[in-house]
């Protein structure tokens, strides 16, 4: 136990989790958008696993991280105009129809490993960058300022959603349209539209956030490389009770558990490997419940379709 305890291991465990939250931070703020409109999306994970496996192929083939990251754009906006599809145009009950997607992520992306990779091949994936001066301060120093471009974007993200959420026309449009579709009707705001810009670029930022993964963290492609993540991603944004900045700290908390976990079964620790690999599930339960306490209201249209003349 003294192990985990030491100045060391604690600046491993802030930097691992800190690169850790990236993938929870896209997805999250993803999914927050589109709950604000009204449409949940628990699809979300089988995006993540196409576009890791699109990025990671891409770069496989050509050894360009751009091109890579840009597969993963691209087919998350597929997804995503799918899943808008589905829901909005199509109103489809959407946990249903979000399973639907999800399984779909899961079947393709093990398929398509199967018949052109077949085996586990490591990738280039993006480098770190430094930030002079403040890379070296002692403990959170590289775990702050020593991260990937996608670490940094991820977090860059997080003040520019809460100021489109909540400085912006958009950002009350969207939120006007999760809360009384009705009402932004008859303003002249098309509810459609709307929802569909914000589940379609959910599915972008959930893309982004399976390219993190395996083109950014792990360098490698696996099946079912998100391991749950994408549904961790929709419970966090009722964690953070549809605020970007109480998401990303609930993605912080998520993923610090990530660390540690790994670094108990790395340095051998004596402590249950099962349990271990449990406590990010375990926390996920938790945080449920806790959301599920909280005085804040969800937006009153989520998960309703909407249909002009209801």
């Amino acid at each position: 136990m003294n192990d985990i305890l030491s100045i060391g291991m604690i600046a491993t465990i802030l930097t691992g989790g800190i690169r850790f939250a990236t993938s929870y931070i896209y997805a999250s703020l993803g999914e927050m958008f589109g709950q604000l409109s009204g449409v949940l999306n628990l699809g979300v994970e089988g995006i993540m696993l196409v576009a890791s496996f699109a990025a990671y192929y891409v770069v496989l083939q050509t050894n360009d991280l751009l091109l890579g990251l840009f597969a993963a754009i691209i087919v998350g906006f597929i997804m995503g105009l799918a899943t808008a599809f589905i829901s909005v145009t199509l109103k489809a009950e959407q946990g249903i129809s979000g399973i639907g997607i999800y399984l779909f992520g899961l079947g393709m992306s093990d398929l398509l490993y199967r018949v052109s990779i077949k085996s586990v091949q490591t990738v280039k994936g993006f480098p770190s960058i430094n930030i002079p001066g403040l890379s070296d301060i002692p403990i959170i120093g590289p775990a702050l300022f020593g991260q990937n471009i996608m670490v940094y974007g991820a977090f860059l993200l997080v003040p520019i959603a809460w100021f489109v959420v909540n400085k912006t026309t958009l950002g009350l449009t969207i939120r006007a349209v999760g809360q009384n579709p009705e009402a932004a009707d008859t303003l002249g705001i098309s509810v459609a539209r709307i929802r569909y810009i914000t589940v379609t670029l959910g599915g972008v930022f959930s893309g982004i956030a399976g390219a993190s993964l395996s083109i950014a963290l792990l360098n490698i492609f696996q099946q079912n490389i998100t391991s749950g993540q994408g549904f961790i991603a929709v419970a966090l944004v009722y964690f953070g009770a549809w605020n970007p900045f109480r998401v990303m700290l609930g993605c912080l908390l998520f993923s610090m558990v990530n660390a540690i976990q790994l670094t108990i079964q790395v340095n051998q620790i004596p402590i249950p490997s099962d349990f271990a690999l449990m406590m990010p599930y375990i926390l996920t339960i938790v945080a449920l419940m806790f959301a599920a306490r909280q005085v804040v209201t969800q937006p009153a249209a989520l998960t309703k379709p909407y249909e002009r003349g209801e």
